[in-house]
């Protein structure tokens, strides 16, 4: 029992670390860029390609998703674009949250407590604004690593118990179990970068064979279910906005659903055409893989749904439509005269 407890305790404080560090980075990296960030984005609307690219390098230099998307509903809802330019940007978005997950598959751990130090020095000594929300965003990034360095300490325990692993493998055998369980600590945890981090440390612990835990075919329907679960950020950032800022979140859940539905049959040569990708020990890799398939996944589906901008209007239009006008009632013109004919008299 005690075991368990420092587990849990060490999972959730090494998980609390990384969403504040990436939360700290995150709002830091915003407050420095996020203007040029939003004149970038209402600038570059006319080219659905170059809206995409966009939105990928907004995502990527801001460090959230989330903050382009919430972003983007904005300039919907104040009338600054329509509905057809905000869904490229929001395909873009996808694409640039997936680089959380390739810079989390480098091995920092020897470096991390020299960052976070950077980080703090530079945060607490800098004069100028920008230079301070500079050593911010480098000690955040720092205590992101540090809780991914946390939980993987905890993990491996846990990796070796014949009870957890045998109940791992029932989840990874049933593929659409899987996508159930990202989704659920996607919808959780609110973050998933997050849960692609855990689910990337998780993965690269042995088991009792001396293999991953999980594998990378097990791991990628709970990668499915992570991209699943996100959609709520921006479901709930539409919630008393306008009807096309909501139509704006639909996209984005259909967008991630409709990757999700077809993914999930394509497991087995998904896993093949990554491992091809990223080859070498599974154990050494699979944090890479997981990453891999994250973009891939995004960079397949706008590839997929950018020529079918026009059909997912179509879709969310459908789904959403505008309300109808109530219809006027029939005038009556003899109610309407002042001074009606008193027929009964004449």
């Amino acid at each position: 029992m005690e075991e368990l407890l420092q587990i849990g305790l060490g999972l959730f404080g090494g998980l609390a670390l990384f969403l504040y560090g990436m939360n700290l980075m995150s709002s830091s990296l915003q407050e420095a860029a996020g203007e040029r960030m939003r004149s970038i984005l209402a600038a570059v609307t006319k080219n659905p390609l170059v809206a995409v690219l966009a939105g990928a390098v907004a995502t990527a230099v801001l460090q959230s998703s989330s903050a382009t998307t919430v972003m983007t509903i904005g300039f919907v809802a104040a009338g600054l674009m329509n509905l057809r330019q905000a869904i490229p940007i929001i395909m873009g978005a996808n694409i640039g949250t997936t680089i959380t997950a390739q810079i989390i598959a480098f091995k920092l751990s020897d470096y991390v407590l020299g960052i976070v130090l950077v980080g703090f020095i530079v945060m607490s000594l800098a004069k100028q604004s920008k230079v301070k929300l500079t050593g911010t965003a480098i000690f955040g990034f720092g205590l992101l690593f540090l809780g991914i360095d946390t939980m993987g300490a905890v993990m491996k325990p846990l990796a070796e118990n014949p009870v957890f692993t045998d109940m791992i493998a029932q989840v990874t055998g049933v593929p659409i179990l899987g996508v159930a369980v990202g989704t659920i600590m996607t919808l959780v945890v609110q973050s998933s970068s997050a849960t692609i981090a855990v689910l990337q440390n998780f993965a690269a612990q042995a088991g009792p064979d001396g293999a991953s835990v999980i594998g990378l075919e097990g791991a990628l329907p709970i990668l499915l279910g992570d991209n699943l679960g996100t959609t709520i950020t921006a479901l709930l950032a539409s919630v008393g906005q306008s009807r096309d800022a909501k139509r704006v979140a639909l996209s984005h859940c259909i967008f991630n659903l409709s990757g999700c539905l077809l993914f999930v049959w394509l497991i087995g040569p998904a896993a093949s055409v990554v491992a091809a990708l990223t080859p070498g020990s599974e154990i050494e890799v699979i944090a890479r893989q997981i990453a891999n398939a994250h973009t891939l996944f995004n960079v397949t589906m706008t590839l997929l749904w950018l020529p079918l901008v026009s059909l997912m209007v179509r879709i969310v239009m459908a789904v959403l439509p505008d309300h109808p006008r109530r219809p006027r009632r029939p005038r009556n013109p003899v109610a309407e005269t002042p001074f009606a004919p008193d027929t009964a008299a004449a």
